[in-house]
């Protein structure tokens, strides 16, 4: 049987392992959150781009993944080429959903909502060019979505003061009123899209990229063989954290609807220690 691994510095991956549950109900999918530096966003970029190579060979090393999916823009954008030239396991990941928002616009002008972080990059310039040059990209760095979306997977809805703030400084730029197209450039924005969608301006189109990263993972772990996979014995699948939440049994209805036991929640250990400590949620 193959396996997934899913990483994020969160919870905002487990969107995409929701999809993946219904692409592929059958496989196993192993979650590791670096909650240690979360939020991503608002982390230097060196460090960030050493900390996700090192702390994924070790991911790989324990868990033995077929394939590693950075259900993380942040890290998508900056680690992406260093996982793959470091590691030979296939990887899929998640970048600002530029090309898909460029098809679908009407008026030439798209949003994307992202962390500080992902704006900034020069990755995001060249997605633009690559595939919307002839659309106006406005984009807003969202610092408080990301927290806004964890609280909701914890069932706690978004403050909708605070969401209005953020989505104004998306659609309260010049020329904002002529966006009809926002692409979520955050994997935990998927847990108050739903919020966004009913505080944002009427007829704007919301692009969630979640379920394309999915289908991504399921095609590329069909083309994968497994020669060796028999050796390795069958486990339970895990839920990983590198500081392990102070409110977790908050987290734990959502992550028994996403599939995983509570017995299988724990602690990463950093320091590549070949088995993590274990964290049994009460």
């Amino acid at each position: 049987m193959s396996r997934i691994l899913a990483f994020d510095s969160g919870i905002g991956g487990l969107g995409v392992v929701a999809r993946l549950r219904t692409l592929l109900p059958a496989v196993p999918i192993d979650y590791l959150a670096d909650t240690a530096v979360f939020p991503y966003g608002e982390q230097p970029d060196a460090l960030l781009r050493e900390r996700i190579v090192r702390l994924l060979g070790h991911a790989i090393t324990r868990l033995k993944p077929d394939v590693v999916v950075i259900a993380c823009n942040t890290a998508s954008t900056l680690a992406l080429d260093s996982l793959r030239a470091a590691y030979a396991v296939p990887f899929v990941g998640c970048v600002p959903p530029i090309k898909w928002a460029a098809d679908h616009t009407r008026t030439g002008t798209i949003g994307l909502l992202a962390t500080r972080a992902t704006v900034r990059r020069p990755y995001l310039h060249d997605l633009q060019m690559r595939f919307a040059p002839a659309c106006t990209l406005l984009a807003h760095g969202a610092r408080h979505l990301a927290d806004m979306g964890e609280a909701a997977f914890r069932q706690i809805p978004p403050d909708p003061e605070r969401l209005k703030a953020e989505l104004a400084g998306l659609f309260g730029q010049p020329g904002g009123e002529h966006i009809d197209v926002v692409g979520i450039g955050c994997t935990h924005y998927t847990f108050v899209l739903d919020a966004m969608r009913t505080l944002g301006p009427a007829d704007v189109t919301w692009l969630d990229p979640a379920p394309a990263v999915a289908r991504q993972a399921a095609r590329m772990l069909a083309t994968c063989s497994f020669p060796l996979r028999e050796t390795i014995p069958a486990r339970a699948e895990q839920v990983l954290f590198t500081a392990m939440p102070a409110d977790l049994d908050a987290l734990l209805p959502g992550l028994d609807q996403m599939g995983y036991d509570a017995s299988n929640i724990g602690f990463f250990d950093e320091d590549g220690a070949e088995t993590p400590r274990k964290m049994t949620a009460p």
